[in-house]
């Protein structure tokens, strides 16, 4: 009788190479997915921090320093000047303001336009990102408001509170007002325009024309466009139409807006 023959088990084949690689590859981009689906949340995270909590901070705080200068310089109860028949006569002399040092807060700027629910905004010296994070900057070498020539703002259109999102929607003849421990300056918006960075004549004393001699009070705004972009900028022009002791009360512009007379400040952080 012949012996059992005995079967091996079967083997594992080896893994081709090729299988081995594609393995390999698939791993490596699950973990590449992975790591850009973490860094798209990261940066939702970063815009929404730039777009809404960066507001949220600088309302608050811009709104303390304009309450607290507007306190400082309170000396008795504001009151409404009637509207006169003729309104386009200065009230008073503008009186020449003291240089502001860099980063100081040395005026609070109202735009009735801009709507109730937007706040007047303190007036720092200097357009770095700092002063811009503080408020509406004010060009150095340029006028101070009341000052032949022309006094130039910059202001964000979006993050850091967007003091000047709405700078589009003015029209000719609507009033700009600029509040000092003085009085108010009121300037009315003449004409606006679209420009590059590059064209910084516009903020020259007389816009458009760096070697002419002022003659004029003006105010230039400047933001830039379009929103969410530093491609251009937008820029609008005024000129003074009369300057408003502080003893007169608050000018008739002002009544019944946001911020007109001043308030009792509100601490850091506090909630509003």
């Amino acid at each position: 009788m012949a012996a059992p023959t005995t079967t091996a088990p079967p083997t594992s084949p080896t893994t081709p190479p090729a299988r081995r690689a594609g393995r390999a590859l698939a791993a490596a981009t699950s973990v590449l997915g992975e790591l850009l689906l973490t860094a798209g949340a990261l940066l939702l995270l970063f815009v929404a921090w730039q777009l809404w909590w960066t507001d949220v901070v600088a309302d608050r705080e811009q709104a303390v320093v304009t309450s607290m200068l507007q306190e400082g310089w309170a000396a008795a109860p504001a009151t409404t000047v009637p509207p006169t028949a003729d309104p386009a006569p200065a009230s008073a002399p503008p009186p020449d303001l003291a240089a502001p040092a860099d980063g100081e807060a040395f005026a609070v700027v109202h735009v009735p336009r801009f709507g109730a629910g937007w706040q007047p905004r303190p007036v720092v010296e200097g357009t770095s990102a700092d002063d811009l994070e503080a408020g509406v900057g004010h060009y150095p070498g340029t006028a101070l408001p009341g000052e032949v020539g022309n006094a130039a703002f910059a202001g964000h259109r979006n993050t850091y509170g967007r003091p000047f999102h709405e700078i589009a929607t003015l029209e000719p003849g609507d009033p700009v007002v600029v509040e000092t421990a003085e009085g108010w300056f009121v300037y009315r918006a003449t004409t606006a325009e679209v420009v590059r960075p590059r064209d910084v004549d516009v903020v020259a004393p007389v816009p458009g024309d760096p070697a002419a001699v002022p003659t004029e009070r003006l105010l230039t705004l400047t933001a830039c466009h379009p929103i969410g972009s530093a491609r251009e900028r937008y820029v609008q022009h005024a000129a003074l139409d009369r300057f408003v002791p502080r003893a007169a009360g608050v000018p008739p512009e002002l009544a019944g807006t946001a911020g007109a007379a001043p308030t009792t400040p509100t601490a850091p952080g506090a909630a509003a």
